[in-house]
């Protein structure tokens, strides 16, 4: 099955990057990495209406909701996680995780609440990790010798990580988690024509994949089975999630010279099949820094 986006935002965002459904609020919610910002706003009737800007004050690579209304995002940011809150306030909750240019990217909560982000190296080596954020506020490394950790999501059940380390194999990978840690590590299929980026799992247990310099977004089983292919007319979508049967689609105009009309906008289609909200993590937020 073959569709094609339509776009929604009336902003163009250099590195559009992780929008995520908020379940307390209806809203999306997304990030700009390289520009500092999370951007909330809310889509009706095929329009992307922006809310509120926030500046994090550096990159900042995604942001899930915390559990309580009013309490505010975790943000995974250059060297760490932090806590934004409603405000516009933003606390370190951790710190020193990177060095350098290499900073925390793309990352999900797990179904017990913690808070899952990897980390990507400037320039590219097999330096970067997979980090969780427990809901104590520890810190522990997951996985390691990535370059660039990217799409993160999990099954219902809790014991499968879905992931993309980027570069340089361009999988989707399945792994097995035991007692939250991971395991065996089966590949799903290798994307070809292009890299592949953010990712989010729907109701059916398939998963959907941003695939950058490829202009589409690509459903697969978990077999491996190419299912659907969402098309867009800018080549670099970076992640996808749910709202309802609708996918909603960052992307980027970084690095193109001359970018296509659409480039760093937010796009979506409706593919008929539904996705949960962005899970979210049941830590405390800024009370760690209290």
């Amino acid at each position: 099955m073959r569709s094609r986006a339509d776009r929604i935002s009336s902003t163009s965002y250099v590195q559009g990057e992780s929008p995520r459904l908020d379940p307390r609020t209806g809203e999306l919610i997304w990030v700009d990495i390289l520009a500092g910002r999370v951007h909330r706003g809310r889509l009706a009737d095929g329009v992307l209406t922006v809310l509120r800007d926030y500046e994090v004050g550096g990159p900042v690579g995604v942001a899930v909701p915390l559990a309580a209304p009013g309490a505010g995002w975790a943000l995974a940011v250059r060297e760490g996680f932090a806590h934004l809150a409603e405000d516009g306030v933003v606390t370190p909750l951790v710190t020193g995780l990177t060095a350098g240019q290499d900073q925390l990217n793309d990352g999900a909560c797990h179904p017990d609440g913690s808070f899952w982000a990897g980390s990507q190296a400037i320039p590219r080596a097999p330096r970067a990790a997979l980090f969780r954020l427990s809901v104590d506020g520890e810190v522990e490394t997951m996985l390691g010798g990535l370059t660039v950790a990217n799409g993160i999501d999990f099954s219902p059940d809790g014991r499968t990580l879905y992931f993309v380390d980027t570069l340089p194999h361009r999988r989707l990978e399945a792994i097995t988690l035991y007692d939250g840690r991971p395991g065996e590590r089966t590949t799903i299929v290798e994307i070809s024509g292009g890299n592949p980026d953010g990712l989010v799992l729907d109701d059916e247990g398939c998963v959907w994949v941003a695939v950058w310099d490829a202009s589409e977004v690509r459903r697969y089983a978990p077999t491996g089975e190419l299912l659907a292919t969402v098309e867009l007319p800018v080549p670099r979508p970076t992640a996808v999630c749910f709202q309802g049967s609708t996918v909603v689609i960052t992307t980027a105009s970084l690095g193109l010279d001359r970018p296509p009309v659409g480039s760093g906008h937010l796009f979506a289609a409706d593919v008929g099949v539904t996705g949960p909200p962005a899970r979210p993590w049941l830590g405390r937020g800024a009370a760690y820094c209290g």
